[in-house]
């Protein structure tokens, strides 16, 4: 078991650095013979490659800090240099920026594979917040990272996203003007974010070793989504370190496509224009991992389906402060999940009704990002607005309604027993 006796190594030397830091026996425990459920599927190979694309994310930033120089006569010309005229710039670049959409793909799909198998619930509602806190770690650097190119986009994406907080009531403007680090986006901004975005990874690393050490105190959720004996485990090693390898390969030749074949495809075209205060962008939209939350942004408008908000407008509560709330909002919801889902049963493969819900809720995450990629019209505000309205209902009506009324299907005595009656049904009758 994980963490169980006393690890004693062939190694004299392993033996001498174990007995004064035992931190090699720690990692043998944790990495080696930590036992796992014996029926994962690739799923949950998300969680290892998104740890690995940090890492990758960290290693390639330190080295193109090296080469960028954060003040806004030079910042532009700066990253055009490490993409010309730096050894391999062009190659750091592109990993680094592709693999920011990169992380946020598998940080997503690991946070849907967790609400569909139920990996919430108790006894892993800290780890589930856990990973709450590294989403919004990651959005905060991967915000502040797209402004340092300063180009068009990065310049007008700050400008907009900082002048948000100034709805608040009371404390906006002061913090506006402490994100500014004056009266308007400039070199101070530029410095401030430069150095949010070198020191939030490493923030990261440490969020990621508790949500590593909250996994291990109360093992792996699994597909079935039932309680495990010690027959239904096996070690981590090397049964799920080499499914993890074989991910790892096919996510390299995904990530490899968008940076030697398509590296500006999932970016901006106007941020290869410099920044320039005076001229607007026709259309400003963030990076296509925050649009979701942009449209959720925009959905707070008083005509049409929030009518009913617009006398609060003359006690100071306007549309964007309520666009405001309505984004962060969206977030905070996810820390309460575990609590706002009373059924017992935690896998969506006995959860027929929740099965299907749960899908709606992925097809309500692709309309809001294609409503916040789109110019502002009647019909695509109206569209983000019933797409918010389905995207609380999901979390704060349906989902306590359905683990109170639903009736699931009934559960199997071990994890062997679904794939047994799936063998035992595909014999031929004598």
């Amino acid at each position: 078991m994980a963490g169980s006796g006393k690890v004693v190594f062939k190694s004299g030397l392993l033996r001498w650095i174990d007995d004064r830091l035992p931190i090699v026996s720690a990692l043998y425990n944790d990495a080696v013979i930590y036992q796992t459920p014996r029926n994962l599927n690739y799923w949950w190979n998300f969680g290892s490659l998104a740890g690995i694309v940090l890492m990758l994310q960290i290693v390639t930033g330190i080295v193109l800090v090296m080469q960028y120089t954060p003040a806004t006569v030079m910042a532009f010309d700066s990253v055009e240099r490490i993409m010309r005229d730096v050894n391999y710039g062009w190659l750091l670049r592109y990993a680094h920026a592709n693999g920011a959409s990169m992380f946020f793909v598998i940080l997503y799909i690991h946070m849907l594979k967790a609400l569909y198998y139920g990996s919430y619930k108790m006894p892993r509602e800290l780890l589930w917040m856990l990973g709450v806190v590294i989403l919004l770690l990651s959005m905060a650097t991967a915000f502040m990272g797209y402004v340092l190119p300063w180009g068009q986009m990065s310049f007008w994406g700050a400008q907009v996203i900082t002048s948000l907080f100034g709805a608040l009531p009371l404390i906006g403007d002061p913090i506006v003007t402490w994100l500014w680090g004056g009266f308007a986006v400039d070199n101070p901004t530029l410095n401030r974010f430069f150095s949010l975005h070198y020191l939030l990874p490493f923030v990261m690393v440490g969020v990621v070793f508790l949500h590593l050490t909250a996994l291990h105190v109360n093992g792996s959720n699994n597909p079935v989504g039932i309680d495990l004996s010690a027959k239904d485990k096996i070690p981590f090693h090397p049964y799920y370190t080499v499914k993890d390898i074989f991910g790892l390969a096919v996510f390299m030749l995904v990530f490899s496509y968008f940076v030697f074949f398509n590296p500006n495809v999932l970016g901006h075209p106007d941020n290869y224009i410099p920044a320039n205060p005076l001229i607007t962008p026709a259309h400003i939209v963030p990076e296509w991992y925050f649009l979701p939350f942009y449209a959720i942004l925009r959905s707070t408008v008083y005509d049409s389906l929030f009518i009913v908000l617009y006398p609060l407008s003359f006690i100071g509560i306007t549309e964007k402060l309520m666009g405001v709330i309505a984004m962060f909002g969206s977030i905070a919801v996810l820390f309460v999940v575990p609590w706002l889902d009373p059924s017992r049963v935690r896998s969506a493969s006995f959860r027929p009704i929740y099965r299907w819900v749960f899908w709606l809720l992925v097809i309500d995450g692709i309309v809001l990002g294609w409503v916040g990629g789109q110019p502002v019209t009647p019909t695509v505000v109206l569209i983000g607005q019933l797409a918010t309205l389905y995207y609380f209902a999901h979390f704060l009506v349906i989902l306590p309604l359905l683990g109170r009324f639903e009736r699931p299907l009934p559960l199997p005595d071990s994890i062997g027993t679904p794939v047994l009656r799936r063998d035992l049904a595909a014999q031929p009758a004598e």
